[in-house]
């Protein structure tokens, strides 16, 4: 049996993978292989590890038996059509995405990025800053999106006593469940949390950022077409926010004339927030995990289908 790996491992990864694979399947790492040999190798897989362009699915593999997707989303091969299941990792990022969240949201709160330049800079500001802290306790917050990370999220808030509702299309157990009902809560929110899907594209519109309460923070670590950044840049720029927390972006790396990396109080995370120790042994004991499961017909961890984006 004929394995794909896409991502470059790092070595320990790599070696943990070698060392666990069963006998008969054999490895084969694009990162090994020169560029022109690569996609050729692809088109030849039985099992393929992590993320090819979408291109390459224009001639996919045709003894393909399983595909095991290294991230969590997977809207960018909504259109590739497949016969053989398909795997996501499901929550592996749930829970650092939303340390990030509350790590980005608490630094604006306690003027954490304005310390740290000051410290930089040997600069003692004292006392006035005491005057710029806020509090995260209390906060009133939406989360969009109940799924791994938005319940992360909700979770690591509980200790701030804080309010939370959820906007979730399908889920009986959220608060809101259209736009319509959360620009009527957004007047009474201090901090919203986007988790969403790429396939909610441009679903935070500039209707919605203008229904924000004056002051009130924007964070995000869903995907950054999820955003209408044009829309919250003017928002920030006109000092009606209260700042903004950024893990993903329009477009990524973000370009160095983009107003967002000047704007006052917006932290960019530069879709860091995923990471964690042994994050690709993470992903290679996924992989193993469900190459077990494929062998013996046992149902997979966290199998997706492509069509319906999850």
């Amino acid at each position: 049996m004929r394995l794909f790996i896409y991502p470059t491992l790092s070595d320990s990864a790599r070696a943990l993978l070698l060392q666990q694979l069963p006998t008969d399947v054999v490895p084969t790492f694009r990162q090994d292989l020169a560029p022109q040999q690569q996609q050729s190798n692809f088109q030849q897989t039985e099992i393929l590890l992590g993320n090819p362009p979408v291109e390459w699915f224009q001639l996919p593999p045709s003894g393909l038996q399983f595909w095991q997707i290294d991230s969590a989303g997977i809207e960018r091969y909504h259109a590739v059509q497949l016969s053989c299941p398909v795997a996501n990792v499901g929550d592996f990022f749930a829970w650092p995405c939303a340390e990030t969240m509350l790590a980005g949201l608490l630094g604006l709160y306690r003027c954490i990025p304005k310390l740290a330049v000051w410290q930089a800079e040997k600069h003692w500001e004292g006392v006035p800053v005491r005057q710029q802290t806020g509090l995260l306790r209390d906060k009133r917050i939406v989360i969009l999106g109940s799924g791994a990370i938005g319940q992360a999220v909700a979770q690591q808030l509980s200790g701030f006593t804080s309010a939370v509702r959820f906007l979730a299309r399908t889920d009986p157990k959220a608060q809101l469940h259209s736009k319509e009902e959360l620009k009527a809560a957004l007047p009474e929110t201090d901090i919203v949390v986007n988790c969403l899907p790429g396939s909610a594209a441009g679903f935070f519109s500039a209707e919605l950022i203008n229904a924000m309460a004056p002051g009130s923070i924007y964070a995000s670590v869903g995907r950054g077409n999820t955003t209408d950044e044009p829309a919250l840049i003017a928002a920030l720029q006109a000092g009606r926010l209260g700042g903004a927390v950024l893990d993903v972006t329009a477009q990524e790396p973000l370009p160095t004339d983009s107003p967002l990396w000047t704007i006052p109080n917006v932290l960019l995370t530069q879709h860091s927030g995923g990471g964690q120790p042994e994050e690709d042994e993470g992903k290679v004991r996924i992989l193993l995990r469900n190459l077990h499961h494929l062998r013996h017909q046992e149902p997979l961890e966290n199998q997706v289908e492509l069509s319906r984006g999850y």
